[in-house]
């Protein structure tokens, strides 16, 4: 196997790091927190996507009993990305939410300027 078969055979794995990274930059690198929030979600879409093409079972059926059925997918992974899409909604929702109250409270969402206000 030569380097372009290994990397066109784990696209998906390359794309999840890609998005990891992305994801991981905007989170570090800005001082919105809206753009943070975004930067958290395409850092989590990542990980959703790692364990999803982790979990792929080539010539893998369901995991329903057969008789002439050898090789099944597992359904754990999956049933785990469904849970961890519900704690991403309600993690995102909950940072919206605190925005909110500190654009209330600083009359700004930028980092720089909530610890200008502090200071001063």
């Amino acid at each position: 196997m030569n380097a372009v078969e290994f990397v066109m055979g784990h696209a998906l794995q390359w794309g999840s790091v890609a998005l990891l990274m992305i994801g991981l930059y905007i989170v570090m690198t800005r001082g919105n927190l809206i753009k943070k929030v975004a930067g958290l979600n395409i850092f989590q879409g990542g990980v959703f996507l790692f364990y999803i093409s982790i979990a792929n079972v080539r010539d893998g059926t369901a995991p329903i009993v057969h008789e002439d059925a050898v090789l099944y997918s597992n359904p754990l992974p999956h049933v785990l990305i469904l849970t961890a899409i519900v704690v991403a909604v309600a993690t995102t929702s909950l940072a919206l939410a605190l925005i909110v109250r500190i654009r209330e409270s600083y009359g700004s969402i930028e980092e720089d300027e909530m610890a200008e206000a502090d200071m001063g």
